[in-house]
């Protein structure tokens, strides 16, 4: 999808004058245009209240009518942006909607994009090092929330006034309710020269994997200052893609030639995965694994294993932030879907919903779609509901219900009757805004 940056330039100078009349829903005065693309438009903006600089990307819905690959594409990205929290991936703060424009209220990152750095020559082995160990980082979190990213390049990493690498732009990105029952992806999507083998075999692809292909081509193009497969016949640069047909530069050192190899390796079976890259000895050089949860406290990973809402998720239970509202579309019965906020740990609220179907004897079939989370169905097929759990803080938990399909009578009668009596063993709890 092509779209303005979400970061922009440098913030405009303090002799600047911001219109007072130009403040968007009485909360983010507007500044300079800082780019534009085929369907949307990025503004500096600051926050009235805290005098916060903000990037607001603006996409006029007359744009996505009759186009419902791109309206696809803004939907997963506000799925999947609201979810990821980390030093390396560009914030979104929220979403705001008129019924002509739809708006994206995002972290400002002042140093723009990396490709414009890079521009003025290549980079040292040193300083590929450090934007690729930050590259792997945030990759590394995105993947592990389930989010595959396979679009980058260096148009889409930014930098910040500290020289830190941002991830932006994740309209092409895709999830793991993507993921087909062969286990892999199917949608032919990239940039041509980051583009991995096995996405153009057609034959289904690891997320992950063409995720680690593209970080290979962003890591040459970085230290050598040109692109590994290059051609003017696209065809005939899909076909050194395929064979993997690139030349490492001289000035290049044997370690990063091999930690290359391994990289742009066109067999995605042998090719290196990420958990292999952070111990490659070329790579781990200086490299500090960042562990954190979403509230910015450190925490070991191995520990994180419940999904935890961050503050995004919380404020996106009200009513004006369900996607369908930011498109016109019309809203989902509210019989369909049900959320309720109760003292009580993930696997016990699990424990209750297996307790009513045990209690149906038979009458229901249950399918984990996850850790805390599940599909039922009624046995005769007349219904069929999904239920999942979060973590909401180290004592309260959601549990969101949604009728998939079949009759609402019967989900009603399940959910409301047999499954919420036995979660609501004690009063449940008021969440905010919901």
């Amino acid at each position: 999808m092509e779209e303005a940056s979400s970061s922009g330039r440098p913030a405009p100078p303090a002799t600047v004058a911001l219109s007072p009349q130009n403040v968007l829903f009485n909360k983010y005065e507007m500044g300079k245009l800082l780019g534009c693309g085929a369907f949307a438009k990025v503004y500096h903006a600051r926050d009235v209240s805290t005098g916060q600089s903000v990037a607001i990307k603006v996409i006029n819905k007359s744009r996505l009518n009759n186009n419902a690959s791109l309206m696809a594409n803004i939907k997963r990205e506000i799925s999947v942006m609201r979810r990821l929290r980390h030093p390396y991936v560009v914030k979104l703060y929220e979403v705001m909607a008129t019924k002509r424009k739809i708006y994206f209220v995002m972290e400002f990152v002042k140093g723009g994009e990396l490709f414009a750095k890079l521009a003025k020559g290549r980079f040292s082995e040193d300083l590929g090092r450090k934007y690729l160990q930050q590259l792997i980082s945030a990759l590394s979190y995105c993947h592990s929330h389930g989010v595959f990213r396979r679009d980058l390049k260096p148009e889409n990493l930014l930098l910040d006034e500290n020289g830190d690498l941002k991830v932006s732009d994740f309209g092409l990105s895709a999830s793991v309710d993507q993921i087909r029952a062969d286990g892999l992806l199917h949608t032919i999507c990239g940039s041509p020269a980051y583009v991995a083998p096995e996405i153009l075999a057609k034959k289904g692809y690891d997320g992950a994997k063409v995720d680690v292909w593209s970080c290979g081509v962003v890591l040459f193009v970085l230290t050598a200052g040109y692109l590994p497969f290059n051609d003017p016949n696209l065809m005939n640069m899909y076909r050194k893609i395929y064979k993997g047909e690139f030349r490492c530069p001289r000035w290049m050192s044997p370690d990063l030639k091999r930690f290359l190899s391994r990289i742009l390796d066109t067999n995605p079976e042998t090719r290196i995965t990420i958990d292999e890259i952070k111990r490659d000895p070329w790579f781990e050089k200086g490299y500090r694994e960042i562990k954190f949860d979403d509230s910015g406290a450190v925490v070991k990973e191995e520990d994180k294993k419940l999904q935890d809402l961050n503050a995004f998720d919380i404020i996106a239970f009200s009513r004006g932030l369900d996607l369908s509202g930011l498109f016109n579309e019309s809203h989902k019965a509210a019989e369909d879907v049900d959320r309720l906020t109760v003292e009580e740990s993930p696997q016990r609220v699990m424990e209750n919903v297996e307790e009513v179907v045990r209690a149906e004897n038979g009458g229901l079939k249950l399918r984990k779609m996850k850790e805390c989370g599940v599909e039922l169905e009624g046995q005769n097929g007349n219904f069929a509901i999904a239920l999942e759990v979060y973590r909401l803080t180290d004592k309260l938990v959601v549990v969101e219900v949604k009728r998939k399909a079949g009759n609402s009578n019967a989900f009603s009668e399940l959910w409301k009757n047999k499954i919420r009596p036995v979660i609501l063993q004690q009063p449940e709890l008021q969440l905010a805004g919901s």
